[in-house]
């Protein structure tokens, strides 16, 4: 046959003159794989929204998804939640304070009065793939709501047991609202839901948490899902979320949505040639700062917008690394421990110095207190020193009773103690009106369990349990009961060695959970 003349395929499919039979097949599978692109990509969407969802695990991950901003489907995701999620229920070590319903929203609630029902422009970047037909252009609110829900749902195979808690509550409060009951009949019914969602933690010895044993289970480890290659350098819990952090020296940080039985993973970010010197969330859950051990580069991490922002230097900032660094709770400043005793304020939105301020000796540990008000320094001296933020002076100093060298901080959330650890192992743990306002405090209790450096202190929420840890010994951790300062006597217990050299422990928002991250890329966790 003539090369210029048509033919046909085995299929039946008419060639152009000058076309082989190799070429059509050649250009059918390239097709064919253009189509698997195109799966894979419609694919990794949806995964990507689902990652997105999960991070409002505790309850407003979809009544949050329109509501906070304006320009952005996805900025309240990792909004604060007013009520626990049904596992940190059950694994919570006290007696809730009485909290508003999940998926409540006063700004909500305020927003959709003013503007009745809304429409939302789904022009807009973030909510273009929420369109089905070029008509819908814009959208009621409720019903962009309803379409985000369903594609939720798709993601997850079902609605989550903790997101159905959430919908419950949620048509109970509008149900009330159709009723039209007076405030005597919600005021009622209120007292009679926090009753019932709270019986099981009412069911107690005590009203505060008793001494000498603590009730403990050991679940599946955080990062099961994905463990480290190598040593841990993090653990830390979502400050509303019922996600977990981990970041170690394989250049990695993961995030697990917690439920104590499986602990699926959310997502892992590789940093490369970054080994991850510490990572902590941002004070709204929705950014991760990370730095390393050799340079002063860091890198925030946008979980709303997806994107990895290296911090390459900051105007002013004369350091040649940057490792140790604290996030104040009121999320305005970023805290950087520098060398020969220096300490530099950043902001956190425009990363630009603030101010810097120095201290004797060189730093140690340092924790802001819960207001972000003040800033506590341990040094290499031994010393304390109290450092106001508004009026940029240090309004106290003292120092710490038998210590030689500083090795860690910590502050009581309800702003009670103070806890200063040693490289002797010492942790003393004093009042905090007395390390204000005296020259040479006395500390309540000297807790002297650990016998190298304490490297680690973290109290949990309700200030009932200090946990202590060395990262320089194997089983080096321990719990202290408040306000006994008694340990813990069965934790931790085990005949060989299992929790190895502890580098970091935290405790989840309700204390429902307790997590140590060891040199052996592992995150434990324990209900």
């Amino acid at each position: 046959m003539d090369e210029t003349s048509p033919s046909r395929t085995p299929k039946g499919k008419v060639l152009k003159r000058g076309t082989s039979v190799d070429e059509v097949e050649e250009e059918a599978k390239r097709l064919k794989h253009l189509k698997k692109v195109r799966a894979l990509g419609e694919k990794d969407e949806s995964e990507k929204l689902l990652e997105d969802l999960v991070f409002g695990a505790e309850g407003e991950l979809i009544e949050k998804l329109i509501s906070k901003r304006e320009d952005d489907v996805g900025r309240g995701l990792l909004e604060e939640e007013s009520s626990d999620s049904e596992v940190e229920n059950e694994a919570r070590l006290e007696v809730p304070a009485a909290k508003k319903a999940v998926w409540d929203d006063d700004d909500d609630d305020g927003d959709e009065e003013a503007s009745g029902e809304a429409e939302v422009d789904m022009t807009h970047k973030y909510r273009r793939d929420f369109m089905k037909s070029d008509a819908e252009k814009t959208l009621p609110k409720q019903k962009l709501q309803q379409r985000l829900q369903e594609q939720f749902r798709r993601a997850m195979g079902g609605t989550p047991s903790w997101a159905e808690e959430g919908l419950k509550k949620k048509k109970k409060k509008d149900k009330k609202h159709a009723d039209d009951d007076d405030d005597d009949d919600d005021d009622s019914d209120d007292e009679d839901d926090n009753l019932l969602r709270k019986t099981g933690n009412f069911v107690a010895s005590s009203e505060s948490l008793p001494k000498g044993i603590i009730q403990m289970k050991k679940c599946l480890e955080a990062n099961n899902d994905r463990p480290s290659e190598g040593r841990l350098t993090t653990v830390q819990f979502h400050p509303s979320a019922q996600v977990v952090m981990t970041a170690g020296v394989d250049h990695n940080i993961s995030l697990f949505q917690v439920d104590g039985k499986t602990n699926p993973k959310i997502q892992s970010l590789h940093l490369e040639n970054f080994p991850v010197h510490k990572a902590q969330f941002s004070a709204d859950g929705e950014q991760v700062v990370a730095t390393s051990n050799y340079n002063k580069l860091f890198y925030v991490y946008d979980m709303m917008e997806g994107k990895v922002i290296p911090v390459y230097s900051i105007r002013g900032l004369n350091e040649k690394k940057v490792k140790e660094f604290q996030i104040s709770p009121d999320g305005m400043f970023l805290l950087l421990s520098g060398t020969s005793g220096y300490l530099h304020l950043v902001t956190m939105k425009t990363k630009e110095l603030v101010r810097s301020f120095k201290i004797n000796g060189e730093v140690r540990g340092a924790a802001f207190s819960q207001d972000g008000s003040r800033i506590y320094i341990s040094s290499d001296e031994g010393e304390v020193f109290i450092w106001d933020v508004k009026k940029n002076k240090c309004i106290n100093r003292f120092a710490d009773d038998g210590s030689l060298s500083g090795t860690s901080i910590a502050v009581s959330r309800n702003g009670q103690y103070v806890a200063c650890g040693s490289s002797s192992g010492v942790v003393n743990v004093y009042h905090h009106d007395a390390c204000l306002r005296e020259s040479e405090p006395k500390p309540l209790k000297a807790v002297m369990n650990l016998l190298t450096a304490a490297t680690s202190l973290r109290f949990n929420s309700s200030t009932e349990v200090l946990a202590i840890a060395s990262s320089a010994a194997d089983e080096a951790v321990r719990l202290v009961h408040i306000p006994s300062f008694t340990v813990f006597s069965n934790f931790p217990v085990s005949k060989h060695s299992f929790v190895f050299h502890p580098q970091c422990v935290d405790f989840s928002p309700n204390s429902g959970f307790f997590s140590v991250a060891n040199n052996k890329g592992r995150a434990l966790l324990y209900r």
